[in-house]
């Protein structure tokens, strides 16, 4: 919006400096709709405008959109016209921090008791999971095809997944080994113990309704039995 509006600005500008006053009142300059209109369509043009599909019903896992943009691409035997295409763009759905203040601001008071923050947590790792496996089986049948020749070997894309190969951590290690069995015997510690707790306040619940039944009973029975009166005495 900001090159939108620094456009208009100069389109504004343009206009002060090519409107011309008026023949009976010099003091009063007018300015043509007609060219306003024209100069703002010639500043709305996109010499490298982005194709983005929004799947407003997504089916799949990550973000619901995929961004093109069009190159012009030249044959190396130079037998054939040059021909745009379609790249892939990397693209991320984001927010300005003014935004993301207001929407929290909104939303501050708007939460679902029935789900716990715990479960919010595990929910969203699943579906990273999820994703992640999906990013999996796509990078597998890329190969398949390019081994079976169906596809032409692509060298960046090679090089990306020799990084991701690269950055993976070496699991194998002795003292990592350890530190992973002592992480999650801890986390399965503190788990046994929440609900060894739960249960442990769940029967002194039960145990209190019971009593407080009881004296409830006590109560109603300690009370004087009313005798009906005799209806004509």
């Amino acid at each position: 919006m900001s090159v939108i509006v620094s456009h208009l600005e100069a389109t504004f500008h343009s206009l002060s400096l090519l409107s011309s006053p008026t023949t009976k009142r010099p003091t009063v300059c007018r300015c043509s709709f007609t060219y306003l209109s024209r100069i703002s369509g010639i500043f709305s043009y996109v010499p490298n405008p982005v194709l983005v599909i929004i799947d407003v019903q997504p089916k799949e896992l990550g973000i619901p959109t995929k961004a093109y943009y069009a190159v012009e691409e030249v044959k190396e035997n130079a037998t054939q016209k040059s021909q745009k295409v379609f790249v892939h763009v990397p693209s991320e759905i984001a927010a300005h921090e003014v935004e993301e203040i207001g929407v929290e601001h909104l939303l501050r008071d708007v939460k679902d008791t029935t789900i716990s923050t715990l479960a919010t947590e595990v929910t969203g790792k699943l579906a990273a999971l999820k994703g992640l496996d999906a990013r999996l089986l796509e990078i597998r049948s890329y190969l398949d095809l390019v081994i079976d020749g169906k596809l032409p070997l692509n060298h960046e894309i090679l090089y990306h997944l020799q990084d991701v190969f690269n950055l993976l951590p070496n699991l194998n290690v002795t003292e990592l080994i350890k530190a992973f069995a002592v992480k999650t015997n801890d986390m399965m510690l503190v788990i046994y113990l929440s609900s060894l707790i739960r249960g442990v306040i769940a029967l002194h619940n039960l145990i209190n309704n019971k009593m407080l039944n009881k004296e409830h009973e006590k109560a109603e029975d300690a009370k004087p039995a009313t005798v009906p009166p005799i209806g004509g005495s």
